[in-house]
C-alpha cells in the first residue's frame, strides 16, 4: 500500500496506525511528528500488510523520506499489528459516525494532517481503537 506506519509499543505489543492519502498529503511529516512523541517507525511510503501485520518493505525497512532535506535511516520496528486506519487529505467531519477501512476492516478516521495537534489527537484515536479510553459519541461511541 502506499501509505506510511508508525506504532506505539504497549505492554500488549506494538499497536500501529496506517497513514494513507494521495502524493504530497503529509504522511511523511506526520510520521516525523508522531515519531517525535514517542511512536516508533514501521514503514513509510511502502507498507506491506499481511494478516493485520504491518511491515516494510525489506529494501525500505527503516527509511524516512523528508521532504526538502532528503532520506534518513531511522531505528524501526520489523512489524506491528495495525489497529487503525488514518485518512489524510480529506476535511474531517466534527462529529463523525463510527466507521471501518473496507478492505482491512479497521476502525478508520480521516485527520487533518496540517493541524498542530495532529499528532495527539491520532495518539488519542489509536487509544480509543483499541479500547483503552472511553468515548460518549464519535468515530469510536458503540
Amino acid at each position: 500500500m502506499h501509505a506510511s506506519c508508525a506504532a506505539r509499543q504497549t505492554p500488549d505489543g506494538d499497536d500501529a496506525v496506517l497513514l494513507l492519502g494521495p502524493a504530497g498529503a503529509g504522511k511523511s511529516d506526520l510520521l516525523l511528528r508522531l515519531i517525535n512523541r514517542g511512536f516508533a517507525l514501521v514503514a513509510d511510503d511502502q507498507v506491506l500488510v499481511e494478516n493485520g501485520i504491518a511491515r516494510a518493505p525489506e529494501a525500505l525497512a527503516g527509511l524516512l523520506e523528508v521532504r526538502g532535506l532528503g532520506i534518513f535511516r531511522l531505528p524501526c520496528l520489523p512489524q506491528a499489528r495495525l489497529r487503525l486506519v488514518i485518512q489524510l487529505g480529506v476535511q474531517p467531519e466534527r462529529l463523525p459516525m463510527p466507521r471501518r477501512h473496507a478492505v482491512l476492516d479497521l476502525p478508520e478516521i480521516t485527520l487533518d494532517p496540517a493541524l498542530a495537534s495532529a499528532p495527539e489527537r491520532a495518539a488519542l484515536a489509536l487509544e480509543a481503537a483499541c479500547g483503552r479510553i472511553p468515548q460518549l459519541a464519535g468515530a469510536f461511541s458503540v
